[in-house]
């Protein structure tokens, strides 16, 4: 007698589920060109400004397509990056990301340091993150949410490999979709993240190339691994 209403519970809280369902979308700051200028030609980065703003919304576009057009995507945006890139080539960058993130019907979120990125993820309700996407610079050990901003070939803000012990792993569906998008995660940190977060970290070995995103294709990677 207890069985249809025991499948009914399961069908009940499985449509929560999925109602609750939402993707996440991490993006990091550009280089700035005082400081690329000063670097040889094949080492510099970020000749244009929304190489990973252009590449996030082109994710967007994928998770609408396979979720359905009301898929709520979560848009969490380093910010200080796009305020010192937009001060130099004085571009009002960080109201073109908030007029993008409008006309897509997606939450922005700013952050401004690695523990306020942090805390940005960990607010996501328990078990609602089906997909998430890091777009930014990265080395084999860290996402670096700057890179060449406030130094020149260098990083100040990060999440580190041994920061991801700080994110919850509960926020995250059981089968959850994770990608780094940046160069060089699949040679150490997808291996951490499995570790601490009990799901596979989808990244490059190698390095990525965004120069593809300004004719509408995704970063391609010299070889993607999970």
């Amino acid at each position: 007698m207890f069985r249809p209403l025991r499948l009914a519970l399961l069908s009940f809280f499985a449509l929560i589920s999925l109602a609750s369902a939402e993707h996440v979308i991490l993006t990091g700051g550009p280089a700035l060109r005082h400081w690329e200028n000063l670097r040889v030609p094949q080492d510099q980065h970020d000749r244009w400004w929304a190489n990973f703003i252009r590449a996030s919304t082109l994710r967007m576009v994928e998770i609408r397509k396979a979720y359905g057009e009301s898929a709520p995507i979560v848009w969490i945006v380093y910010r200080p990056g796009y305020q010192d890139r937009g001060r130099e080539d004085s571009k009002p960058y960080t109201t073109w990301i908030s007029d993008l993130a409008r006309a897509r019907k997606v939450t922005l979120v700013w952050t401004d340091s690695t523990s306020s990125t942090i805390a940005a993820i960990n607010n996501r309700p328990r078990g609602s993150v089906q997909t998430f996407d890091y777009f930014g610079h990265s080395n084999r050990h860290c996402f670096m949410l700057d890179y060449g901003s406030t130094v020149m070939a260098a990083c100040t803000a990060w999440i580190h490999e041994r920061d991801l012990s700080k994110i919850r792993s509960s926020i995250f569906a059981k089968d959850a979709y994770c990608k780094s998008w940046g160069c060089h995660t699949a040679e150490s940190m997808s291996k951490v993240w499995k570790s601490q977060i009990g799901l596979k970290l989808e990244g490059a070995m190698g390095k990525t190339d965004y120069t593809v995103v300004g004719r509408g294709q995704l970063p391609v990677g010299e070889g993607w691994v999970r």
